[in-house]
């Protein structure tokens, strides 16, 4: 961080830390707690230490720290696949969420700007003929995505001649491949190529199909605890709190998302 982008970041970070306002608080955790939903299928913003088994990740980190401005203990409501966490809205299971930015689901949700950006891309098999990214929407190609997942809201609109085949989550999904039930893998980059290195028969495609935005947000009528949101992930951004979580999780490829504009 440069000399004249740290002092910024130390008073917009001293302002978050500042007492939140009552009418936030009441909006984001109006039952006197947090509750976060906390996605384990996407391993760059949330793991299990492999020893202890305790949440660590940037979203964790987020969340815990919002419920320390907020004032209010933080209960993380875990989840496997981002779209049970957008089901789940509707229910009022969660106060926030840490999700990707999709139209679809910004009909129900408040969102913030990007906190990450990460991309999706393809997995096929080693001796696929297909090698690049454009090569895979064309007539006969079958990709397996998990349903509800940032890029099958993606790929449902931009797809021409492929076909989608969804499966209930990404375990699901990983199998349609390796049952040969599909040509390609639609997901998130580094998973996918932490994957591909102990499964030889699988390649992932070079380059991207889009960018992943990932976004904090809250159920769309809490307009003044969204307002607090995009704060709060602005200031986090600018202090550095976002990177230094991604490097302690040991997600080096993920990139901090720019300010907002």
């Amino acid at each position: 961080m440069n000399k004249l982008v740290a002092p910024l970041a130390g008073m917009l970070l001293a302002a978050s830390a500042a007492a939140a306002p009552v009418d936030a608080v009441k909006d984001l955790a109006p039952g006197g707690r947090l509750r976060a939903a906390i996605n384990f299928g996407n391993s760059v913003l949330a793991q299990k230490d492999p020893a202890t088994g305790e949440p660590r990740g940037v979203s964790v980190a987020l969340a815990k720290e919002l419920g320390r401005q907020l004032g209010v203990p933080v209960d993380l409501v875990p989840f496997n696949e981002a779209g049970a966490v957008f089901e789940a809205s509707k229910t009022g299971a969660w106060d926030v969420a840490f999700l990707a930015i999709d139209p679809v689901r910004a009909a129900e949700i408040g969102f913030t700007a990007a906190y990450v950006v990460i991309e999706g891309t393809y997995a096929v098999p080693a001796a696929s003929k297909l090698k690049a990214i454009e090569d895979v929407d064309r007539d006969g190609v079958r990709i397996g995505v998990a349903k509800g997942s940032a890029y099958d809201l993606f790929l449902t609109r931009s797809l021409k001649h492929a076909q989608i085949v969804r499966a209930t989550n990404t375990a699901e999904a990983v199998a349609l491949l390796e049952q040969h039930q599909v040509e390609a893998l639609a997901g998130v980059k580094q998973p996918l190529i932490a994957y591909a290195k102990t499964h030889p028969e699988v390649r992932v495609i070079p380059g991207r199909f889009m960018e992943i935005q990932q976004a904090m947000g809250t159920l769309k009528a809490r307009t003044i605890g969204t307002a607090y949101l995009k704060h709060f992930v602005e200031a986090m951004k600018a202090s550095g709190f976002v990177a230094k979580e991604l490097a302690a999780s040991g997600q080096h490829d993920a990139t901090v998302a720019p300010p907002a504009p």
